[in-house]
């Protein structure tokens, strides 16, 4: 787990951005591949009304379709809540199913979701199945999964703290998370400061493009003229 420590303004800078405008700012700094880091189709936003979450990440590998082969209950393994609370808060469960089909069972539900709310949780993200959302709304934890559920069938926890994949998106614990109606993502820690004032910028730039697109006076040539001159600032910028 990593140890950096954000301070508690920039998440909120963080926090008043959209997943895309975090995204396109991530991409400036080419520290990873466009297609990496962030979830896939696979998973689904469930409160997409909400603002974003940003929260720091808590890993967690489950199952949920055959019996744990020790113990009564999945209720009675609580070691993981000892780790979840050692990850900087806000935090962020991340939930890896690791049943060949994903998402029969739902660990997440009533019980859970207030347990996870006193210990600082805003979200949970899972290849897998969540349940009981009116609770977790009404705690404002953000559920991102591939699907909702009944019953929590099985669920039982097979290991913490490891990296896990959910959606395509590798996640380690302690990584930052961004997610909102359009999806989820990791922001690389080293870069995350750095984000609210690039994503300022290309939102201003982005702003010239969209003004002169509703202006009534709009044609190809003035919208060259208009992104030759943002390539060349962008250039003189960086030099």
């Amino acid at each position: 787990m990593t140890s950096n420590r954000l301070e508690p303004s920039v998440l909120e800078e963080l926090r008043q951005l959209d997943s895309c405008t975090v995204a396109n700012a991530i991409e400036t700094f080419a520290i990873r591949l466009r297609n990496t880091g962030f979830s896939d189709s696979h998973i689904h936003c469930l409160f997409e009304d909400e603002p974003p979450m940003v929260g720091h990440a808590a890993t967690l590998r489950i199952r949920t379709t055959e019996p744990p082969m020790e113990g009564e209950s999945y209720f009675y393994r609580l070691d993981w809540l000892e780790y979840f609370s050692s990850i900087p808060s806000p935090r962020v469960l991340v939930l890896e199913d690791l049943d060949t089909n994903p998402g029969l069972g739902g660990f997440i539900g009533d019980v859970h979701s207030n347990i996870l709310h006193v210990l600082g949780c805003v979200g949970v993200v899972t290849n897998g199945a969540v349940r009981d959302l009116e609770t977790a709304q009404a705690l404002n934890i953000q559920m991102f999964a591939h699907n909702v559920s009944v019953s929590h069938s099985f669920a039982h926890v097979m290991e913490y703290g490891s990296t896990v994949i959910v959606g395509g998106m590798e996640v380690r614990s302690g990584d930052l998370l961004h997610g909102d109606r359009h999806g989820v993502q990791t922001v690389p820690l080293q870069i995350a400061a750095n984000i609210p004032a690039v994503a300022k910028r290309m939102k201003d730039e982005e702003q010239e493009i969209i003004r002169l697109s509703q202006s009534g006076d709009f044609s190809v040539e003035k919208l060259r003229s208009i992104v030759n001159a943002l390539r060349a600032k962008r250039k003189n910028l960086e030099a």
